[in-house]
């Protein structure tokens, strides 16, 4: 998947370009702080996403969104709340308002149906922790736990205090996790056994709930 962002802010386009960076499996080929110059290079170069600011010189990105091909996918980066619903007119992606988080940036790039298992860091999760950003391999998280309006991600090192929902963390995480209770997220390589009433991984038992039980069984049924 290739991408361009456009804004007349050089920060934001650092921040964006870090995010981006941090994701993988997104190649990244420019950079424009004008929106004709953005254009210009659209017509000889098409791409696959634009991250797009609205308030810009010369062509706003409203304008600029309504010039470039449909296949094309956007995704909004303004300060301005008030271009929300005309940008899900044009059928956008997402509407992020500055300052992006992190957490907000993964939500939306989520929304593509763009799944990294191509790319070179197609199994690393990024975990925001207070002012802090892990870098976790999938496969060292064994499950999470909701706590209040925190999720802990429990990994083979440490426990990782995370300020989201459990849809959140569903949202971002790959398709081998899946909820087995209102409280957990289990990673299905690290069970060692299950039933319907509970699972274990490593030395920890968890309560399987009824309302997950089916998805569960299917899992392990398709594998046998």
């Amino acid at each position: 998947m290739k991408a361009i962002i456009v804004d007349d802010e050089p920060k934001a386009i650092e921040l964006l370009s870090n995010y981006l960076r941090m994701w993988g499996g997104i190649e990244l080929v420019s950079t424009f702080r004008n929106s004709l110059k953005a254009l210009e290079f659209l017509q000889e170069h098409p791409v696959d996403l634009i991250l797009l600011d609205i308030n810009m010189p010369h062509l706003s990105g409203m304008d600029l969104a309504r010039m470039i091909p449909a296949h094309t996918r956007i995704i909004f980066t303004t300060a301005y709340s008030e271009f929300a619903v005309e940008s899900y007119r044009l059928d956008a992606v997402d509407y992020l308002l500055k300052p992006i988080t992190l957490e907000r940036f993964i939500r939306a790039i989520n929304k593509l149906g763009f799944h990294r298992e191509s790319g070179p860091d197609a199994n690393i999760q990024l975990i925001k922790s207070g002012n802090r950003t892990y870098q976790i391999p999938s496969d060292k998280i064994a499950f999470l736990e909701k706590e209040g309006n925190y999720m802990t991600y429990h990994t083979d090192q440490e426990k990782i205090l995370a300020r989201q929902s459990i849809s959140e963390a569903l949202e971002q995480l790959p398709d081998h996790f899946i909820q087995i209770h209102k409280s957990y997220i289990v990673n299905l390589h690290r069970v060692v056994y299950w039933s319907k009433e509970e699972v274990k991984i490593q030395d920890v038992i968890l309560p399987v709930s009824t309302t997950y039980r089916a998805a569960l069984e299917s899992h392990f049924h398709k594998e046998l």
